[in-house]
């Protein structure tokens, strides 16, 4: 089991950069994969990048070149650098990590707008 807590949502302009965070209760050395997913009203969660125990990264076609994820296994946490932000990648950004099973955090808000 495992507890995520996220952090670093905010208001941005378009153009603009965050950088999110995701603090987990437990060591994270065995956590095979930790990735960000993000949920607009009406819409299904999408993945937007994740990273594995490994290192390897998987991002979503509308991220590629603007995001960039990473992990720190000493700090128990991973990281979701935005640049470039555009008004679409407005939503609400979860962490998830996947171990016997998906755990989810509560999620941060990132709007995107001038």
């Amino acid at each position: 089991q495992v507890q995520l807590v996220e952090s670093g949502g905010g208001l941005v302009q378009p153009g603009g950069s965050l950088s999110l965070s995701c603090v987990a209760s437990r060591n994270t050395f065995s956590i095979l994969k930790m990735g960000w997913y993000r949920q607009t009203a009406g819409k299904q969660r999408e993945l937007v990048a994740l990273v594995t125990s490994g290192g390897s990264t998987n991002y979503a076609d509308s991220v590629k070149g603007r995001f960039t994820i990473s992990r720190d296994n000493v700090k128990n946490t991973v990281y979701l650098q935005m640049n470039n932000l555009k008004p679409e990648d407005t939503a609400v950004y979860y962490c998830n990590a996947q171990i016997t099973k998906s755990y989810w955090g509560q999620g941060t808000q990132v709007t995107v707008s001038s």
